[in-house]
């Protein structure tokens, strides 16, 4: 079992990085937060037609290139590392993901092209005003109509779910949890931006007024399709969540080596050493456990479920302490609005949060291997 990356995926990581320097500095992060989409039209057709991004898990039958999962973490890393601002995660890592699971040849031929080519954004909506993200936080009802289905209720915190042109619905009918696609524009779908904490990651309220949806899959048979496409999910969260965490690392060694205070730089004193080596040692466990779940998800093998919640736990906190301690390490200015420490203090914390915070995982974890 070898755990390096090969030749073509260090050269993938290169293409993307250098791509993600010129088209996501700090400075377009901070125009972006700032707007309604939260996203550059240009930079995601560039994503999709030079990079082929956004097709990069979804197979080659329906329009994709047909890579590996490993694929999806290298450059879902880079991505953590610029903050990009763009509903990647929520079209690839959610609902292509989703749609892959769900068994439903129809709807993997009528989504996933556009999904690939970039010419439809995609997200989940999932999670409900109780915020679980459990099979009993589900409770929006699906009900049948005519031949079809409508769906009334409302969905929260749904990443890109303003802009997007497809979503994909959990709802309850009384066979169980099912999914479902509403497409924008549908009767009685409306989207309100919601304001949050991370501007970089957009999130929506959906509201659904009997609007006619499409069943995808097996009426009832949801949730495993569902719970499937969290366990891939977490596991791109964890790898953009090691992104970041050697982003903010590799700023705060820097700081402390040009940072003079009392005639000798920070970095020469043992408490920000520490810091330092305690920060090192965290970022690399969390690469060791989102690179091994990167490997399992490619894998498809019955260890992704225990390791998509170890990996999800543990790099949630590495990712908030190496920004906590950053900011430290920066001290005064890593408080400022001005100091990029912030933007990284704040998607931590949103992404610790997102799909359970790391105490869920563990207790997921623990069920998951029997205690």
């Amino acid at each position: 079992m070898n755990f390096a990356f090969s030749e073509e995926q260090e050269e993938l990581r290169k293409a993307v990085r250098r791509f993600l320097d010129d088209k996501s500095p700090e400075a377009e992060v901070r125009r972006l937060m700032d707007t309604t989409e939260g996203y550059d039209q240009a930079v995601w057709k560039q994503m999709a037609e030079q990079l082929g991004l956004q097709g990069l898990i979804i197979p080659e039958e329906y329009g994709g290139s047909g890579y590996t999962y490993v694929e999806l973490v290298v450059v879902l890393e880079e991505m953590g590392r610029a903050l990009l601002c763009a509903p990647y995660f929520s079209s690839v890592a959610l609902a292509a993901n989703l749609l892959m699971v769900a068994g439903d040849e129809g709807a993997k031929k009528d989504y996933l092209p556009g999904i690939a080519d970039g010419s439809k954004m995609a997200t989940v909506a999932l999670a409900e005003a109780s915020g679980r993200w459990d099979e009993e936080g589900v409770t929006l009802g699906a009900s049948r109509s005519g031949d079809g289905w409508t769906l009334s209720g409302e969905k929260l915190y749904v990443l890109d779910g303003h802009v997007a042109d497809l979503v994909l619905v959990a709802a309850r009918t009384t066979a169980g949890v099912s999914v479902f696609a509403v497409e924008k524009g549908a009767s009685g779908y409306t989207a309100t931006p919601l304001s949050t904490m991370d501007q970089t990651r957009k999130q929506a309220k959906l509201t659904f007024e009997s609007t006619p949806a499409r069943l995808i899959g097996t009426d009832g048979q949801g949730w495993s399709a569902i719970n499937k496409m969290l366990d891939l999910a977490v596991v791109a969260l964890a790898a953009e969540q090691v992104g970041g965490a050697q982003k903010v690392l590799d700023m705060a060694v820097e700081y402390a080596k040009v940072r003079v205070q009392f005639g000798r730089p920070i970095g020469s004193f043992q408490a920000i050493k520490h810091k330092c080596a305690d920060m090192l040692l965290e970022v690399e466990s969390a690469k060791s456990a989102a690179y091994y779940a990167g490997w399992a998800a490619a894998e498809d093998n019955d260890e992704l479920p225990v390791v998509a919640s170890l990996a999800k736990s543990y790099c949630s906190e590495a990712y908030f302490h190496a920004t906590a301690e950053n900011i430290q390490i920066h001290g005064g200015i890593g408080f400022t609005w001005e100091h990029p420490a912030h933007l990284y203090f704040k998607r931590a914390k949103s992404s610790e949060l997102l799909f359970g915070d790391p105490t869920y995982h563990r207790e997921l974890l623990a069920q998951r291997i029997g205690i």
